[in-house]
């Protein structure tokens, strides 16, 4: 940021980091929701899920071609407009009462966020001296953090509101439950036109923003480049591995939140989105925040080490613990992740030079591990009929985040492939 005219452009990106950590923060609160409104079991609530984050394995790579073709403000604009178009069909999804519409629109929703994560991760990090890659990332993703906390809190008013009680659903005739639980899904209508109306505005003043583009190793003539030339990178195939399993524990986490704490604390779900808001989200942003401090002194794949053996820990609490303590482990597992997707890419990314914006996709690509591992964990729970055990899932995962910090960030020559 030495230079102005980074200053204002790193703003803007960093506003991208703020929406799109909003819009995935809903998702917890659409969960209860939807599986509420249309009957669902755990495994099939979870749905929502793989539906957003099957959009990061299918348009990855499209976006880094897009990227790679037409640069980082074309890609950030595309992005954007779906982005609002996903978002504008939340309002038909609700009309036309039915789930797979819902889970269509949450599609294209995470198609433009797939784009834009793609252009601005690399974007952010790029933009400034490569010593501080790390640093400026985070920074970036602390309001990420941000919209984390406010996103549960803000959602829970609009969309959980107060509706009937299984009880009072029960004891209607099938035509009035079905108008009863009709007016409930119709709640999530204006907070999304309201969000796509504000991404809209976004996506027109990134038209008229002038962009520094920035340039990675120019390609010699004759030299190799592409996807598997980018993989022969170990270090970014260990990053890969790593976001896929970060990914798919912090959805376990963030999605699950609610229902793990009506079950294992006895909360009712307002009060679990008050935690959830309130608690992981503040945790989320904290833990960012305080994360890029401690990178001052403590190198990355360090920090990130520590992080991930500690929510080991925290895993093994959620699952055996019950009531606050449960509750306030699940918090602390959402602060020892805050550093974890930044830090990832950023040490994925490093020293690939003309390989950047394929590495960029093909760590973003691994973000289906968001769309794969829920579903386990709702598969386990349903299975065990207690939502705790699933999380040996998310256990799992930082057990691979934390190798992936002691030694898989490490760069390696790949001289063969020269």
């Amino acid at each position: 940021m030495t230079k102005n005219k980074y200053l204002f452009p790193f703003i803007m990106i960093t506003s991208l980091f703020f929406m799109w950590g909003f819009v995935h923060n809903l998702d917890p609160i659409l969960i209860p929701h939807l599986k509420k409104s249309f009957s669902l079991s755990t495994l099939q609530a979870s749905l929502v899920d793989s539906a957003v984050f099957i959009a990061y394995f299918l348009m990855a790579l499209p976006a880094g071609f897009i990227m790679k073709k037409y640069g980082y403000k074309t890609g950030i604009i595309i992005g954007l407009l779906l982005f609002a178009i996903g978002s504008f069909l939340f309002i038909p999804a609700a009309n036309t009462q039915l789930y797979f519409f819902f889970l269509i629109a949450l599609f294209i929703i995470a198609c433009g966020l797939t784009i834009l994560e793609t252009a601005a991760n690399p974007y952010a990090s790029l933009l400034g001296p490569a010593e501080t890659s790390t640093f400026r990332l985070n920074f970036a993703q602390s309001f990420n953090g941000l919209a984390a906390t406010l996103a549960p809190i803000i959602g829970a008013k609009i969309i959980l509101t107060k509706g009937y009680s299984d009880t009072e659903l029960n004891a209607m005739t099938e035509s009035a439950k079905q108008v009863a639980l009709a007016s409930e899904a119709s709640s999530v209508k204006m907070p999304y036109l309201i969000l796509g109306s504000i991404i809209l505005v976004i996506a027109i003043i990134f038209a008229f923003l002038k962009l520094p583009e920035i340039k990675e190793t120019e390609q010699k003539e004759g030299e190799k480049t592409g996807i598997f030339h980018a993989l022969a990178h170990r270090h970014l195939s260990w990053a890969v591995a790593a976001q896929f399993f970060y990914v798919g524990a912090q959805v376990c986490v963030f999605s699950f939140f609610i229902l793990y704490a009506t079950k294992a604390a006895g909360i009712d779900e307002q009060q679990a989105a008050k935690y959830a808001g309130y608690g992981m989200g503040m945790a989320f942003m904290v833990g960012r925040f305080f994360g890029t401090f401690l990178m001052k002194f403590i190198s990355a794949g360090k920090l990130l080490s520590i992080y991930a053996f500690i929510n080991v820990i925290l895993c093994i609490v959620a699952i055996t613990s019950s009531g606050t303590i449960a509750l306030y482990a699940v918090i602390g597992i959402a602060f020892f992740m805050s550093i974890m997707f930044p830090t990832i890419f950023s040490l994925g990314i490093k020293d690939l030079g003309k390989d950047t914006k394929f590495g960029s996709s093909l760590i973003i690509m691994s973000i289906v591990g968001g769309a794969i591992l829920p579903p386990v964990m709702g598969y386990i729970s349903d299975l065990t009929h207690n939502i705790q055990v699933g999380y040996i899932v998310p256990l799992i995962c930082f057990v691979v985040v934390f190798l992936f910090g002691i030694k898989g960030h490490k760069v390696i020559e790949n001289k063969s492939y020269e």
